[in-house]
């Protein structure tokens, strides 16, 4: 099996949820430390940029500083932030590779160099990089600039609108223009539209690497939560936002009956045995619930909303994973969908589940966890965890790192 069994008692309604705000403090500033000494800022951990790189660490500091409960604390992270970032843009200044890339490559390190500085009150600083930013929107214009694939959130498009957001919402001012934005969407459902010709049988198709997966990670999900989260994109055209709903819909028929999404179009008929499903953020409901809950924040319809709690009660059964503590497919990640359904619903419950799982990374059986290839990092390891336990303190604040679904 790829999950522990979940052997907490499931919450009591009416019942209290007691977050000792004290210890969790204490123990998240123990990580962040020990993350310091064991990734340290240094040109040969900066590749894999947010992903497992440098770039990583400093959005970690910066979450962190931005968080009420370590505001004694806040000088000495953005301090770090800034050291982390600094060494990831003398990295990416000579490695010419994934320049549009937000989650691997260059295009992140500028976005998050960018929130740090503004942290830090250095505006001058914070534009600068921003612009960088803003610069490559050009080259995710042609149709096809990745041979790999174009639209996808880790190096395409999708990623790049991923960062826009994140800098418009956190600077509070817009960074690119509208209509270059518009352009960006545009093309990705059109390459979706052009896509389909291979596979008619969906509205829309996009494909990484040959393959058309589904989830949060490279898939489609991900690519329509994008297009979502510009509704003056979605409202400004009929036909887009029909094409872009007729996704949605098409992929909440792909629900299985446990509740999950296969990872890509070739799972669809042939399912993986019960216990070998993925159930990740990458691959599987526990990233999919965030297209979900975009499109429930866009239409309204309880439809979405439904969805999303379903994926919340395969997450609770499946969701104490033994691939390590991280966000992409670690408890982390599945900890942070009880943290998104208790913004959606304000119920007490969702809470509860988010500090059993929180609590889980710290007990006698986790030990026996895997240990991932990079145990510090963002999204494979701790860096990634410490925002959620953090973020425990702060739960009406809470936000998958980089991936928010309450934009404007």
């Amino acid at each position: 099996m790829r999950f522990f069994e979940n052997k907490f008692p499931d919450y009591s309604p009416g019942s209290n949820v007691d977050i000792n705000r004290a210890s969790w403090v204490a123990q998240v500033s123990q990580i962040a430390e020990s993350i310091v000494q064991g990734m340290p800022a240094a040109l040969e951990n900066c590749d894999g940029g947010l992903y497992v790189g440098n770039a990583g660490i400093s959005y970690m500091f910066y979450w962190l500083s931005q968080n009420e409960a370590f505001k004694d604390m806040r000088k000495n992270y953005l301090e770090k932030a800034v050291i982390y970032a600094n060494v990831s843009q003398e990295y990416v200044k000579n490695s010419g590779r994934d320049k549009a890339s937000f989650i691997l490559g260059e295009a992140g390190v500028h976005a998050v160099s960018s929130l740090v500085y503004e942290a830090t009150g250095s505006s001058s600083k914070a534009d600068k990089y921003a612009q960088k930013y803003a610069a490559i929107a050009d080259v995710c214009l042609p149709m096809n600039f990745l041979r790999c694939g174009s639209d996808e959130l880790f190096v395409g498009r999708a990623g790049y609108l991923c960062g826009v957001l994140n800098l418009n919402k956190k600077l509070k001012r817009s960074i690119i223009k509208e209509p270059v934005v518009h352009d960006i969407c545009s093309i990705m459902i059109e390459s979706g539209r052009r896509y389909r010709q291979k596979n008619p049988s969906t509205p829309l198709m996009y494909a990484y690497y040959d393959t058309e997966y589904l989830g949060a990670a490279h898939g489609m999900s991900s690519i329509l939560q994008m297009l979502l989260s510009f509704p003056s994109f979605i409202k400004s055209n009929e036909d887009n936002e029909k094409i872009v709903k007729a996704g949605v819909d098409f992929m909440l028929s792909l629900e299985q009956d446990n509740y999950n999404y296969p990872p890509a179009m070739d799972e669809v008929t042939r399912r993986r045995p019960d216990k070998e499903e993925l159930v990740h953020w990458c691959h599987g409901a526990p990233g999919v619930v965030y297209m979900l809950a975009r499109a429930y924040k866009v239409w309204g319809e309880s439809k979405y909303l439904d969805a999303c709690i379903r994926c919340g009660e395969l997450t609770w059964q499946r969701g104490l994973l033994k691939k390590g503590p991280g966000i992409c497919h670690g408890v982390a990640g599945s900890g942070y969908v009880f943290l998104l359904l208790y913004r959606l619903t304000g119920d007490q419950k969702y809470l509860y589940r988010a500090l059993k799982f929180a609590e889980f990374l710290f007990s006698p059986e986790f030990q026996t966890a895997r240990i991932p290839d990079s145990p510090y990092s963002l999204y494979e390891g701790w860096a990634g965890t410490v925002c959620f336990l953090s973020d425990l303190l702060q739960p009406e604040k809470a936000e998958f790192p980089l991936f928010d679904v309450f934009v404007d």
